[in-house]
């Protein structure tokens, strides 16, 4: 996929004040808790290509001593070509490509026929920010009622919607565990951006994320932009840099904005692994 280089104003600068990434963090852990009571299935969206950081086991805990039924819905499916040790019961699916949903939907209406409650079954849909939890709602139902973005965290109350006459999903915000919020930690700030939990416009220090994707994945950055830095993160930042025209005033490169731009490629999906 050629890489694109339009990159909007609003998002060259700094980082945003990381107060406002944790702002309200408590809010919407509470939310997530009023989902999973609220709830008979609880559906947690994660990363195919990211499957273990994307789990959440806070919830899953939660999950487990309430005594709900938990599906793990593995999406992202056609950004990763070889899928393995999945946690069980998953269903895989790709909302870009429009895969799996059937299955998904079929194997949410089995489990509901086993639930009596005299009424709505409720099914909740949890994970990370930008795991794809409001898309996945919107193909399930068959129309767009959730809203959807690009930017972590863009969903920002429960959202209750009709699967069937039978059956309403809770769309809610995407939840960081608790031990996972930090403005310092580079080990857990990386790990936000690699899913796309905090997006490339609030990272702090972006230059330092692209080192450690180099260091993880080495050589898919260099290939995808075709320039050959032999793993080091500054030449291919300059190259970039230049390349896309991306300079401060004086002609020096932005390291800043062209990092901002390798991270908003990746966690759009514009990369491959």
């Amino acid at each position: 996929m050629k890489p694109k280089y339009s990159f909007s104003s609003r998002h060259t600068g700094q980082a945003r004040d990381p107060k406002n990434f944790n702002k309200k963090r408590q809010e919407y852990l509470t939310l997530a808790d009023k989902v999973i009571d609220s709830s008979d299935i609880v559906l947690q969206v994660l990363d195919a290509r990211f499957i273990e950081a994307t789990r959440n086991a806070e919830i899953e805990e939660s999950i487990k001593k309430k005594g709900k039924v938990l599906i793990y819905v593995i999406n992202k499916s056609d950004l990763k070509d070889k899928l393995e040790d999945l946690p069980a019961p998953y269903v895989i699916v790709s909302c870009k490509e429009r895969k799996g949903v059937k299955q998904l939907r079929n194997k949410i209406k089995e489990l509901a026929s086993k639930i009596v409650k005299g009424g709505k079954v409720v099914v909740g849909v949890i994970g990370y920010p930008n795991t794809g939890k409001s898309s996945l709602i919107n193909i399930l139902i068959g129309k767009k009622s959730a809203g959807t973005g690009s930017e972590a965290g863009f969903t920002k109350g429960i959202q209750k919607l009709k699967l069937s006459e039978n059956i309403v999903l809770l769309d809610s915000p995407g939840v960081i565990p608790k031990k996972e919020y930090t403005t310092t930690q580079l080990k857990l700030l990386f790990k936000h951006a690699k899913v796309g939990a905090r997006s490339y416009s609030q990272i702090k220090n972006p230059e330092e994320i692209i080192t450690e994707l180099i260091n993880e994945f080495p050589g898919v950055l260099e290939s995808f932009y075709k320039i050959d830095a032999k793993g080091d993160s500054e030449m291919l930042l300059d190259t970039l840099g230049k390349r896309a025209n991306m300079f401060k005033r004086g002609g020096e490169v932005n390291v800043d904005q062209v990092s901002r731009l390798i991270i908003k490629d990746w966690q759009e999906g514009s990369i491959r692994l």
